[in-house]
């Protein structure tokens, strides 16, 4: 994480993110647009021109107007989408349309009283560490006074869903998935992809029924996270109506949310293995496998067993969309629900994931619930998986952290540990084949404990035994 001087802007993973009237102020917004206005001049020319797009969230619209206006005034020419819009749909257009990059208006996952800005570069993906930081040490110097309405004339409206629907098309097997005549339910979760998925699967010969398709700033009390509390609407609609399959996004549509036919929800690992196997088995693609060293090793298994290079990275898509532009990678994900493949762009796509499970069923013509077993067996499955949220007080994370970084434990729940990774975090590889992950949060007190194991019983041990040698390593009082 970067961090400018004032305390209440932090970059985080993918941008600054905080709460509407808080932190999260038109005066911090005209700061931040402003310092990223001062990294484009040392990156583009004028001539092209700077795209903005924002969420369904309460001001998120006005606030991109702001630095709309604020950008117009420094003399740059700036497309602003006509509605809310997707994240991956704006990325998308960043780069097809030759621009100096993107702003999105989004706090994605977060709930409504939050609102975020990230900065997308014209290649389409995140921005890495060595942009934002540029962004971040402009910061402390950015006046955060209200745009002039100078140079106005320099802001036009645009579509950019035309261009990404047709290069999406360009990728699906649109006649394979039309031939299955799926029945599928959708729950927008009021997020972006209410005005995409519905259309999407209707073009692609699908029975679709949708809900929470109108624009809530509140997002119907809840979140717009496709995770089980906020899906039991979606999977009640699976089932009940013998539905092939469930779909849903988060809030900006680059997270995806999967319910099969007998309405269980696909985690995010489980779905990386199923579309790694279709990817390659029905569509002849190959490539690198990338992961986050939070993410499932079944993906490991799955590679060595068909001769493909496995990457892993850190947490945060930017690190997997760098390896997209290096090299070819098959499929690159992460266990919070974000993926991309090959032929597309290095950002990730809830839209993309969700139609590329229907495409899977299609070619196979069996349900999908059949294609998670056939893809875990095949490598080498099942597996458990967890994390523990853990709420420590800041001295008490960084005696953890400090701890478990100059002296690991030789064992977890008596179980040898053979390799010790520092790659993000701490990750305990265990010598039977399980790994621990101890990973502090960027923004809050809490460390992120994920585990991965070959049963039930040996994964509660491995908690305890985690959740027990944290709380020794508690400073005292003072």
């Amino acid at each position: 994480m970067s961090i400018a001087s004032n305390p209440k802007i932090k970059f985080g993973t993918d941008g600054w993110r905080g709460i509407i009237a808080d932190d999260f102020t038109f005066p911090n917004v005209c700061k931040v647009t402003r310092a990223i206005a001062s990294y484009l001049e040392t990156a583009y020319t004028k001539d092209r021109p700077v795209l903005i797009a924002y969420d369904p969230r309460f001001l998120a619209d006005e606030f991109a107007t702001t630095a709309a206006e604020i950008l117009a005034e420094l003399g740059w020419t700036v497309k602003i989408t006509e509605q809310d819009c997707p994240t991956p749909t704006i990325a998308y257009n960043a780069k097809h349309l030759n621009s100096a990059g993107a702003l999105m208006f989004t706090a994605s996952h977060n709930p409504a009283a939050y609102c975020g800005i990230k900065y997308i570069p014209d290649y389409a993906g995140p921005a890495t560490p060595d942009i934002t930081d540029k962004i971040v040490s402009e910061i402390e110097g950015a006046s955060d006074a209200t745009p002039t309405g100078k140079n106005s004339d320099k802001i036009s409206t645009f579509d950019p869903k035309p261009d990404y629907l047709k290069f999406l098309y360009s990728i699906l097997d649109i006649e394979r998935i039309r031939s299955a005549k799926l029945k599928v339910k959708y729950d927008a979760l009021y997020s972006t992809s209410r005005n995409y998925l519905p259309e999407i699967l209707e073009h692609c010969g699908c029975e679709v029924e949708s809900f929470n398709t109108s624009r809530d700033v509140l997002f119907g009390g809840g979140m717009p996270e496709p995770k089980a509390e906020q899906l039991e609407k979606l999977v009640e609609s699976v089932t009940k109506e013998r539905a092939d399959l469930g779909l849903a996004t988060d809030g900006d549509s680059d997270r995806f949310g999967i319910v099969d036919e007998k309405g269980n929800i696909l985690s995010p690992n489980t779905l990386l293995l199923v579309l790694a196997r279709h990817l390659m088995k029905n569509k002849g693609k190959s490539g690198a496998i990338v992961r986050t060293v939070a993410t499932t090793h079944l993906l490991d298994n799955y590679a060595l067993k068909h001769g493909l290079e496995l990457i892993e990275t850190a947490v945060g898509f930017k690190y997997i969309g760098a390896k997209m532009r290096e090299t070819d990678v098959l499929i690159g994900g992460e266990e919070s629900g974000g993926l991309s493949v090959i032929g597309h762009i290095p950002e990730k796509d809830g839209i993309l994931a969700d139609m590329l499970v229907a495409e899977a069923i299609a070619y196979e013509g069996k349900p999908l619930s059949q294609l998670v077993e056939e893809a875990i067996a095949e490598a080498d499955g099942p597996v458990f998986n967890k994390r523990l949220d853990l709420h420590l007080t800041p001295e008490h994370k960084t005696a953890v952290l400090d701890s478990c970084k100059t002296n690991p434990p030789s064992e977890v729940a008596g179980i040898k540990v053979k390799e010790v990774g520092r790659k993000d975090g701490v990750k305990l590889y265990l010598e039977e084949g399980s790994w621990v992950l101890l990973r502090p949060s960027g923004t809050e007190p809490l460390v992120r404990v994920y585990m991965e194991t070959d049963s039930e019983d040996k994964q509660n041990q491995i908690a305890q035994a985690m959740q027990q040698a944290i709380e020794r390593m508690k400073p005292p009082a003072v």
